[in-house]
This record gives structure tokens, C-alpha cells and sequence, in this order.
């Protein structure tokens, strides 16, 4: 009997053993394909020894000091790399335990940056349907994830909603990309002056929206216009990459694809490819510098911020990804398994959209391919695909309530960076015939 209280507290899941590369054995001796890094996590695969010696040598120097008392070197030097690294002046960085924590840090940073200005009137962030930004309350509040709001939804922030870029679902036929992304900027203008613009923190939104829908990234131009919009009514732009950063779409920011800067960028998950707990804030200079020439006090904080075992792993994660050019490797094997995938699927009855950049790769699945019409959600396809791919020794990271949070499925791919083209074969393998012994006509029944 377990005495954890785990996410299903029907259920025990396997116990991992051990783990290396992209594989993990549980204690019985199965192997299961690590195809979605966790939760698009292990960017480096698992037992990297490089992270490893790193992790040791601090535990060897010194495992813990608390902040209000030390800093340590192992996180003045990863805040120097993720500045170094980072494009313009986003280069003051808060170090924290995880994405969740982060996003908590950048909603009191940006709502603090502006009563040091002397505006307190400001209390509202604008985001978007279809998005998730964390599981504590102020990230869930600015979340736009129904299935994981609903339970709290009383003790959450009232935050305006817009639309989501998400082209497949959003974009009318016969409506151009560039006037379906006007529509949107449009939307946005206008919640800012419904809002007023005198009393809104800033707008929040994922770079490439994760899992709550799958991998959907921005139509050209549309974050230059967010952005633009931003600057226009004094707002903050608030980015979230806990999952898309971190060199996991190709780049290390995802934003820099995007051709804009943010004023707040929020990290977790693959800056520390989950050796340790950690997540980070980046912000602009100028934000930090109101703050030094005002009160002199960001008023947060948490008892694990800044942890030195954490940094450590964490810096060693950046240097082996510069070192071994894992960015260039991102893009390629990201296009080589997206080849791949449209190989197998592109003619999938079922399979209605592949999507994504570098190896964060969404799969739509609808019961019908031209009408877009999603299964009924009473049979909770992600749940019994994911149990299958277990199964067959596959780990992917499937989700429902993809269009609206109630309706719609999608399985999520974020292999690790290191993964061979053989490896993402033999995933590509695996997921087909998941995917025909869950949808196959003689076991499933439309919608």
C-alpha cells in the first residue's frame, strides 16, 4: 500500500528503477521510450554524467544556504549564462523551484513594477483561453485551462480572456493567415480598452501554448503585433516558456523566432531537464532597476529559491546543450520526426493536425477529418491512449479538452534532445500501433 497521495489516488503508477538516455525501467524490469521528456522535461535524456558530476561536486561543497542569508556561485554563475544567453536587456534573473513558482514571480514582479511607479490602479493581466501557466493559484488564475480551473474557480483572480492562436480550429475558410492573426490583434485591442489600459499589468501568454492544446504555435507576425499592442497601452509582456524554452522549439528563448522581446520571461522544466527542481524569471533591466531606486525590496520569496544543487545541474544543462550544439540538433531531429510523423499519420483518418516546432510536436485526433468534429469526450480517448502506449512501453503525454477544455484530445511529443533518428523510429513505430489498436474500427467506434 502506498502512502503517497498520487495524481490518481485510484491507482499506483510502476516504480522507475532506473533510467538512462531516453529509456526508463521500472521495477518489474519493463522499458518504456521516455517520447515526451516526462512532461517535456528531460531535455537531456536521463543520468547525463556530466549533470551528474556537477550535481555531486556541489553536494560536495556545499548542498544548501538560504538566501536571505548567502547567494553561492553555482546560481550567480547560471544567472550570468541565462543573461549572457538572453537576447537585448533581459538580463535580471530570479531563481525559483519550478514553473508554477516562476509564473507566481513574474504576476508579483510585473504588479510591484508598477505600484514602484506609482500607478496601484493596475490589478488586471489579460490572457488567453487555452493556455495553462502553473497549478498555485495566481498561475491558474491567469491560465486559461477550464478542467484544471473549475475546482477553484472561487478563489481565483477575475482575469479577461481572448482567443488563442491556434490557427487549425481558429482560422475560417477562406480567411488568409494574415487576416485571421489581424483578428486576433484586434481582440486583444480590444480587451485592453474594455479593460482600460490604465489599469492592466500586462498580457501573459505561452510562446508556443504547451500542453493544454498541443503544440500550437504563433502565425507569422502575431507576437510582433502582441507586442506592438503592448507597447502602445503601456502594458507588460509577459511570456511563458516553462515548456517551449529552454532550446526545446529550436532556439533557446522560443520567443527569439518570434522577432520581439518580453519584458518578463518565465522558465522551468528543461533549464534544469529534471535533474533538480528549479524554474527561473528573466526580466528586463529597467523592471528590476524601478525596484533598486524604489523600496529596495522585491516583497516575495520562497525557501528553495536560488538552491545551489539546483543551479549547479542547471548551468551544467546549458553548457552541455551549447557545447554538444543541441540546438542545431533540436531542429534537425525536430524536422526528421515531424517527417516522420506526417509519413504515418498524414493519411490517419484520425490524426487532424501535426504541429509544433523543434521537438514539441502536437497530434490532433478527431473522429472525423473534414468536418474537424472531435470524439465525444465521455470516452476520454487520451486516457485509454496513454494507457495503451504504457502498454507498449511508450511514454507520450496525451490531454483532453483541447479545442474548449472540455471537448478534444491531442497527444503531446517532446523526446529529448539527444534522441537518435533510430530511437524517434522506433516512437514513431510504437505510437502507430497505439494508435491502431485504440481508433482501429473493431475496437472503437467513432465518435
Amino acid at each position: 500500500m502506498s502512502h503517497i497521495i498520487h495524481r490518481n489516488p485510484r491507482r499506483v503508477p510502476p516504480v522507475a528503477a532506473h533510467a538512462t538516455g531516453i529509456t526508463i525501467t521500472d521495477r518489474d524490469g519493463r522499458t518504456y521510450l521516455d517520447a515526451s521528456g516526462g512532461a517535456a522535461v528531460s531535455s537531456l535524456g536521463h543520468a547525463h554524467p556530466d549533470v551528474l558530476a556537477a550535481m555531486h561536486a556541489q553536494i560536495d561543497r556545499n548542498a544548501y544556504a538560504h538566501t536571505a542569508f548567502f547567494t553561492c556561485d553555482a546560481a550567480e554563475q547560471l544567472a550570468a549564462r541565462l543573461a549572457a544567453d538572453a537576447p537585448g536587456d533581459l538580463d535580471q534573473v530570479y531563481l525559483v523551484s519550478g514553473g508554477s513558482e516562476a509564473m507566481e514571480t513574474a504576476l508579483k514582479l510585473a504588479r510591484q513594477y508598477w505600484l514602484e511607479a506609482g500607478q496601484p490602479q493596475r490589478t488586471t493581466f489579460i490572457a488567453r483561453r487555452q493556455s495553462y501557466h502553473g497549478n498555485t493559484l495566481g498561475a491558474l488564475a491567469v491560465g486559461g485551462n477550464a478542467w484544471r480551473r473549475q475546482p477553484f474557480a472561487p478563489l481565483l483572480i477575475e482575469v479577461p480572456r481572448i482567443s488563442p492562436c491556434y490557427e487549425y480550429r481558429g482560422r475560417a475558410d477562406g480567411q488568409s493567415t494574415d487576416d485571421y492573426t489581424a483578428a486576433l490583434l484586434q481582440e486583444l485591442e480590444d480587451a485592453i480598452l474594455a479593460a482600460g489600459a490604465d489599469k492592466v499589468i500586462g498580457f501573459v501568454a505561452e510562446t508556443v501554448v504547451g500542453a493544454t492544446a498541443g503544440a500550437v504555435p504563433p502565425t507569422p507576425g502575431y507576437f510582433r503585433g502582441v507586442r506592438r499592442l503592448c507597447d502602445q497601452y503601456g502594458l507588460l509582456l509577459i511570456l511563458d516558456e516553462v515548456m517551449c524554452g529552454m532550446g526545446r522549439s529550436g532556439t533557446l528563448y522560443a520567443f527569439e523566432q518570434e522577432g520581439v522581446l518580453p519584458d518578463l520571461v518565465v522558465l522551468g522544466k528543461g533549464l534544469g531537464a529534471g535533474y533538480q527542481p528549479i524554474g527561473a524569471v528573466l526580466a528586463r533591466a529597467p523592471i528590476v532597476q524601478r525596484l533598486r531606486d524604489g523600496s529596495g525590496a522585491f516583497l516575495h520569496g520562497h525557501t528553495y529559491m536560488g538552491h545551489p544543487v539546483a543551479a549547479a545541474a542547471a548551468l551544467a544543462v546549458q553548457k552541455v546543450i551549447q557545447r554538444d550544439c543541441l540546438l542545431g540538433a533540436v531542429t534537425v531531429r525536430g524536422a526528421a520526426l515531424r517527417r516522420m510523423l506526417r509519413e504515418a499519420f498524414g493519411n490517419h483518418p484520425h490524426v487532424g493536425d501535426i504541429r509544433g516546432r523543434g521537438l514539441l510536436i502536437g497530434l490532433e485526433l478527431v473522429a472525423d477529418r473534414d468536418s474537424k468534429a472531435p470524439f465525444d469526450p465521455a470516452r476520454r480517448l487520451h486516457a485509454v491512449i496513454k494507457d495503451e502506449a504504457m502498454a507498449r512501453g511508450l511514454m507520450i503525454y496525451p490531454m483532453g479538452g483541447t479545442i474548449d477544455g472540455r471537448h478534444g484530445d491531442h497527444i503531446l511529443l517532446a523526446p529529448p534532445f539527444i534522441a537518435t533518428e533510430a530511437e524517434l523510429a522506433e516512437i514513431t513505430s510504437r505510437l502507430a500501433d497505439t494508435l491502431h489498436a485504440t481508433l482501429n474500427p473493431a475496437t472503437f467506434t467513432g465518435v
